[in-house]
């Protein structure tokens, strides 16, 4: 394939995901192999080999989640954590409040630190940003050769008090540290997350330092591989919130790599809702380890800085607003101590996987039930490509059905059912506790189960109507090719309406702006640059802010009373009440730059009609009992063809499984619409 453009590689828990876009021809090819979790970049670099044409890659564009699962399994760095002498206990006493308000068993989280590795220098600023103590330049001399004699230290954050309003001691500190250990990379809270409140802004320094050294050992092994093939200039690294980075950039930063690849669904979801003129969607993204949920309303995806890695430890970075379960196609069944069958969240990964995968696997899983109920055909995985083992799936499958007394078909079933059951409380989490109307939504099924999953959650949720998507296999990929890039700068500059510096914040909000432009240009975007502005503010003595859009570059009367304006009408829509005249707070000044970026053209379907051909026919378990059900290649499908359930819609990456109560629908892309 000649004159390739664009390259999205989604490094997954199972599977890495492939997708190439060529301008010349206008085409996109798809494709997938296993993930090697022990080196991720073996598995890219398999996927790259099976494109003959990398010469002419312009673009490549990579989701990981080496950053979130480094996370999420605390396989990362021991660090060493400095701060303002008397603030060493703040990453351990948290905040006062609990997650079970009721529970006396509940222990506190514990953070990414050791308290042993928790050192104080002598210095203090006001909260005003006035030195109260200078800082004590031989005691940060005598601490650095305290962590170069623990040989065990990987890395350090710094993070002082009230650094946010003057960083000079915080970056003095990492000065000293980094001319005494050159070698020992250092986080400075001012340049991870410059914003209030300590706890918050400790939290995020620490899960960077903690990311560092194993983000940078495996970015560094990429650059290098992907240079010995002539791409390690053209490569960018997705961020959490759906933008890009350079691989070193990425390196200096990885917390903001904390969800990498699942923002790439939530950006197609968005390219799927300007594309097809449906508003408001939610994404049910569920691969081989994880299943991730977020919502586009009115056409738009959520940006967040409240996001938790465990319960009571925040990372406060800006990211596309994401609920993640550990729910997918290697969810393993298990026998609680209760006698209760259970689903996950321990998984099989791609290392044995399912035992549908004939690579050593014994536990029954999510993709075993599927084989065993007929829904997956065991000759058909990514498009015949990969074989499973349906005999070993069966023998998975009836070693917990005999546990709870049931047959074969029927405990694969009921995996099923508690399978949805648990991604049924990850949608209601993303729509009716954030107040939104599943009625409202259409269901987006992506990632490889997430098709053959999406007819029964459209069915126990009460949303009346699905997509399945083009590429859903492959759909995070996929949003990579279609994203824009995009920096997003945060900083703490507290102001009052009844005194407010103009000056300060204006240039505040200047430096804010010429930082996130200096990094797109850094990423080769000099054109089609677009800057938003926004303050959060609140009623002085609230204790949550509201963010108000910012109209110009300016701080001045005008423009004040403007926001001032706005922030009451604002409140009142809101929360039903404003208080005109009442002083208001600025908290925080956000500056986004986004830099538009050329799009692939997507191509519509001849015009069909009818039903599609069938390709055969298999029996397949629902809940009546077993049916024999037509297949239908999707590659044969033409717009405004319709079939009625119950079919099988079969391609190289998934399958859809229709109910018999539902149709679908071939829409004038190519998706797939499915109604009740």
């Amino acid at each position: 394939m000649q004159g390739i453009d664009i390259i999205g590689i989604d490094i997954g828990g199972t599977f890495t995901d492939f997708v190439a876009y060529d301008s010349a021809s206008g085409t996109i090819r798809n494709w997938k192999n296993l993930t090697t979790p022990k080196e991720p970049i073996e598995g890219v670099l398999q996927g790259l080999s099976q494109h003959d044409n990398l010469a002419g890659v312009g673009k490549i564009r990579l989701g990981t989640t080496i950053a979130t699962n480094a996370l999420l399994t605390r396989r990362g760095a021991k660090i060493a954590y400095v701060t303002t002498e008397g603030f060493r206990d703040v990453p351990f006493i948290q905040r006062g409040d609990r997650r079970s308000h009721y529970d006396i068993t509940w222990i506190k989280t514990k953070p990414l630190v050791n308290r042993s590795e928790c050192f104080e220098v002598p210095e203090r600023l006001s909260a005003k940003g006035e030195v109260v103590h200078e800082l004590d330049e031989a005691a940060v001399l005598e601490l650095a050769r305290r962590i170069k004699a623990d040989s065990t230290i990987e890395a350090v954050a710094i993070c002082t008090l009230f650094s946010y309003i003057d960083p000079r001691h915080e970056r003095r500190i990492g000065e000293i540290l980094r001319q005494e250990l050159p070698d020992m990379p250092i986080s400075v809270s001012y340049d991870v997350l410059p914003k209030w409140k300590e706890y918050e802004r400790a939290s995020t320094t620490i899960a960077d330092a903690y990311l560092k050294p194993i983000v940078s050992r495996n970015f560094n092994r990429m650059h290098r591989h992907l240079e010995e093939i002539g791409l390690g200039d053209k490569v960018g690294v997705i961020k959490s919130n759906g933008g890009e980075s350079t691989l070193r950039r990425a390196a200096e930063s990885p917390v903001q790599m904390t969800l990498s690849g699942p923002t790439g669904a939530v950006v197609a979801t968005r390219a799927v809702a300007q594309l097809t003129g449906i508003k408001n969607l939610v994404t049910f993204d569920m691969g081989g380890t994880s299943t991730d949920c977020t919502t586009v309303v009115d056409g738009m995806e959520h940006v967040t800085t409240s996001f938790e890695i465990e319960w009571g430890l925040p990372i406060q970075i800006p990211m596309i607003d994401i609920h993640t379960i550990g729910a997918g196609g290697g969810s393993i069944a298990w026998i609680d101590k209760g006698g209760m069958l259970r689903m996950g969240p321990q998984s099989a990964g791609a290392d044995p996987g399912p035992a549908a995968y004939g690579r050593g696997g014994e536990n029954a899983t999510v993709t075993d039930a599927n084989v065993v109920l007929g829904r997956i055909n065991p000759d058909y995985f990514l498009g015949g490509k990969m074989k499973l083992d349906a005999d070993a799936a069966h023998r998975a499958v009836k070693a917990v059905a005999d546990q709870i007394g049931l047959e074969v078909d029927a405990a694969a079933y009921a995996m099923i059912q508690i399978a949805n059951n648990n991604m049924l409380g990850a949608l209601r989490t993303v729509l009716l506790q954030r107040g939104l109307d599943p009625r409202d939504f259409t269901l987006v099924g992506s990632g490889g189960a997430g098709p053959v999953h999406i007819c029964d959650l459209m069915e126990i949720s009460g949303i009346p109507q699905g997509m399945v998507p083009n590429y859903p296999g492959q759909f995070s990929a996929f949003g990579f090719i279609m994203t824009d890039a995009r920096v997003d700068r945060h900083r703490t500059v507290q102001q009052v309406s009844s005194h407010f510096e103009f000056e300060r914040v204006s240039a505040a909000a200047k430096d804010l702006a010429e930082d996130a432009l200096n990094e797109l240009r850094e990423q080769g975007y000099e054109e089609n640059i677009e800057l938003y502005r926004s303050v959060e503010a609140r009623y002085l003595g609230q204790n949550h802010e509201l963010e108000v859009v910012v109209n110009g570059d300016v701080f001045d009367a005008q423009s004040t009373d403007e926001l001032w304006a706005n922030f009451h009408q604002q409140h009142e829509a809101r929360f039903g009440f404003a208080i005109p005249g009442e002083t208001i707070e600025l908290v925080n000044l956000k500056v986004t730059a986004v830099a538009i970026a050329g799009k692939p053209v997507l191509k519509t379907l001849p015009d069909g009609g009818g039903t599609p051909a069938s390709s055969g026919s298999r029996r397949v378990r629902y809940e009546d009992g077993w049916i024999d059900t037509p297949t239908y290649d999707r590659d044969t499908f033409r717009q405004g063809q319709v079939i009625a359930g119950p079919a099988i819609i079969e391609e190289n990456a998934s399958v859809t499984i229709l109910r018999p109560n539902q149709t679908l629908r071939v829409d004038p892309y190519g998706n797939l619409i499915i109604t009740a």
